[in-house]
């Protein structure tokens, strides 16, 4: 319930607003305020579920700066991205805060920070929620802080929860935190991206050790008057790029356009470059410093769009970002909420734009599918940590005994030691004997159900005849959603013309443009999963592939050709391109490549002799299942042997599918071995 704020608190609060705004005008918004006093005043913990813009970071820097005054300790920030980390920095040093960070970037600041925070001089600290999963910030610095906080803020408080579209094992370790506090520790939560469920669960998570106290909670309406919604189904990327080019000019300021993935970022802004539009890509692969620059590139309108994985989302900060644009539909209408949830906190007009795909539901299914891990694998990781005692096991070893990528299984391992099961020493992981723990798959199927329904509430997205801005909130269950008046449903569409036949046949020339280049392998891992160096004399060349699984260019044609046993004319021209720049001397293949009459018609294009240097003496699963490496590298070990000495100069080694890289830079290997000068290993279609 809204609390009665006396005026002795009202006027130095609203000071603070002032200060922090640079507006003499500025007046809070509904439920800041209150917000803000039962923080300060009651030292009481605190929900804020608020639309993007509202002003959450308001509440708790303007709390940091009154309890200051009040003699209480320092403000503990656990924030998800460095972006947003620092944006706030800079903010709260517009309030003479004194803000410092501790995250994956800083790392010799550790010792400086805790310096500061012995000697009293920090306001306000940031820290990542994986900070809170590290051994050592956990063992050092997090009991100084416990001691010593005057107010605990959890940014993005949907992450805690599982149910939520975005949860992150670490912020789990929240609950370590909440339960080292002092009595009397205020607590704040908040977040634009939750529904009743992740409500529920954040509220049971945040109450935890309050002795009773119950969490004080303010939700607020979640439509943007200020964001125009509309959504075009064009399933082939050629189409996507030609609309991006055709109507970003036209679109107001400077904005983002989502992707799913790093390579179609590269992808779009590279032909977006092309056509003389100002882009660049951004995802969470980027060096530090690379993502700084582009931030501060769109902050000062300096590029027209970045492309943008997900890795630009909670919290970047532009009030007047004029569009939002999807390349391809995320996995959630909540997500998708969040992610437009960057348009238009301070100008009257942003358009946003879903240019629905068809390739968006294969690769939502691939997040949604590897969330959790399967029982199988748990029990084999847990059974060979049980074997490994206190020697425990590094990934890499773990990897020779659980067909699963490092990244899955780090991911795995991450759950399990939120969940007191296993712990990490060092590089090292250990189980915890006696932990009691047991895998819950119950809840794991009950979550996997509820992302199935949330991507299938995504492909109705603009589908079934509602209001856009409506169904965005009824799926965040506002409490009063209503029609827009301004969205493509309520107002009629905008950018339903016809795109330019020449526009879309350019677009699909530079999909196909640029081959797919294949790294060198330079570390291959033994029998025992231990990388080792291969040697020079072994090694093959980097190579080239026509095409990635799944892309817009060389890939449908490809498709068709596999299925049908039959390709394409200009799929055969393109790869006999490709072949004559790698320099083919001769040219072999694995065994079983499926290219039918394709050999032949390359055989004459290129004229260079095809020779059958190696096969097959050990049947083996495909290499599609293999997972990882050291799984992958086993599964081609001994399946191949080269029948005679290869001829003079370069060759190239084919194959159709390229799954791993690991069969044709062993069997590569092999040749090299046999006497071949070079080889270069060229596919039609390569998984990444």
């Amino acid at each position: 319930m809204p609390t009665s704020v006396p005026d002795t608190f009202t006027e130095p609060a609203l000071d603070c607003l002032r200060g922090l705004t640079g507006d003499p005008e500025a007046e809070f918004r509904e439920d800041q305020l209150d917000a803000i006093h039962d923080v300060v005043i009651d030292r009481a913990r605190v929900l804020c579920v608020q639309r993007t813009g509202w002003g959450k970071s308001a509440v708790y820097f303007i709390a940091t700066a009154l309890l200051r005054l009040t003699g209480a300790g320092p403000t503990l920030i656990v924030s998800p991205l460095l972006a947003l980390m620092r944006n706030q920095i800079a903010a709260a040093e517009r309030l003479g805060l004194r803000a410092h960070t501790i995250n994956s970037t800083n790392r010799e600041e550790w010792d400086l920070v805790r310096a500061r925070l012995d000697a009293n001089s920090v306001d306000l600290l940031l820290i990542s929620p994986e900070r809170l999963n590290n051994p050592r910030f956990r063992d050092e610095m997090l009991p100084l802080f416990a001691a010593s906080v005057g107010l605990l803020v959890i940014d993005e408080a949907h992450c805690i929860s599982d149910w939520g579209h975005d949860f992150r094992p670490d912020y789990r370790r929240v609950k370590d935190m909440l339960d080292a506090l002092p009595p009397g520790v205020a607590v704040l939560g908040t977040t634009a991206t939750a529904n009743d469920r992740v409500v529920d669960d954040v509220v049971s998570q945040l109450a935890a050790g309050s002795k009773g106290e119950p969490l004080r909670s303010y939700r607020g309406p979640l439509a943007r008057e200020s964001l125009r919604l509309e959504v075009l189904e064009l399933p082939r990327p050629a189409e996507r790029l030609a609309w991006l080019a055709s109507h970003l000019p036209e679109l107001p300021g400077s904005g983002i356009v989502y992707t799913l993935t790093r390579r179609d970022a590269e992808q779009v802004a590279a032909f977006l470059s092309a056509r003389g539009i100002s882009a660049v890509a951004y995802s969470g692969e980027h060096e530090s410093d690379a993502r700084v620059a582009i931030e501060e590139r769109l902050l000062g309108n300096q590029v027209k769009a970045v492309v943008a994985t997900s890795a630009l989302g909670m919290g970047y900060d532009k009030p007047d970002l004029g569009f939002v644009v999807h390349y391809q539909a995320p996995g959630s209408v909540i997500s998708y909420y969040q992610q437009i949830g960057r348009a238009g906190r301070t100008i009257e007009h942003a358009d946003i734009v879903l240019l629905r795909g068809g390739e968006d539901r294969r690769i939502q299914d691939f997040f949604i599918e590897q969330a959790f891990p399967a029982r199988e694998h748990v029990k084999a990781v847990l059974d060979d940590l049980a074997v490994a005692a206190d020697a425990g096991r590094t990934v890499r070893e773990l990897m020779s005994v659980v067909n699963l990528g490092m990244g899955r299984i780090e991911a795995m391992l991450k759950i399990l030691d939120v969940e007191g099961a296993v712990l990490r020493a060092g590089s090292r992981w250990v189980l915890v004997p006696d932990s009691g723990w047991t895998y819950d798959a119950a809840r794991y199927e009950q979550v996997t159900a509820l992302r199935r329904a949330e991507q299938r509430a995504m492909a109705a997205f603009g589908t079934d005849g509602r209001c856009l801005m409506r169904t965005l909130q009824e799926e965040l269950d506002d409490p009063a959603p209503a029609d827009c008046g301004r969205c493509a449903v309520c107002a009629g569409p905008r950018f339903v013309a016809p795109l330019d036949p020449a526009l879309v046949e350019a677009a699909g020339r530079h999909l196909r443009s640029t081959p797919i280049e294949l790294e060198v392998k330079k570390m291959a891992p033994d029998a025992d999963g231990v990388m080792r160096k291969i040697p020079d004399e072994v090694r093959i060349e980097c190579g080239w592939a026509l095409a990635r699984f799944g892309d817009g260019g060389w890939w449908p044609a490809i498709e068709r050709g596999l299925r049908d046993g039959e390709f394409e004319d200009d799929v055969v021209a393109a790869l006999s391109d490709l072949l004559r720049a790698a320099g083919a001397g001769w040219v072999t293949t694995v065994p079983s490549v499926r290219l039918g009459d394709a050999l032949e018609r390359l055989a004459d294009r290129l004229d260079v002799p095809f020779v059958r240097l190696v096969e097959r003496v050990s049947d083996r699963p495909p290499q599609r299942e293999m997972a990882n490496a050291t799984q992958q590298a086993a599964n081609v070990r001994g399946a191949f042997r080269v029948l005679s000495a290869p001829p003079p100069g370069v060759g190239v080694l084919l194959d159709d599918r390229r799954m791993s890289g690991w069969t044709l830079a062993m069997v590569g290997g092999q040749l090299r071995r046999a006497g071949a000068d070079r080889v270069v290993p060229v596919a039609l279609a390569t998984l990444g």
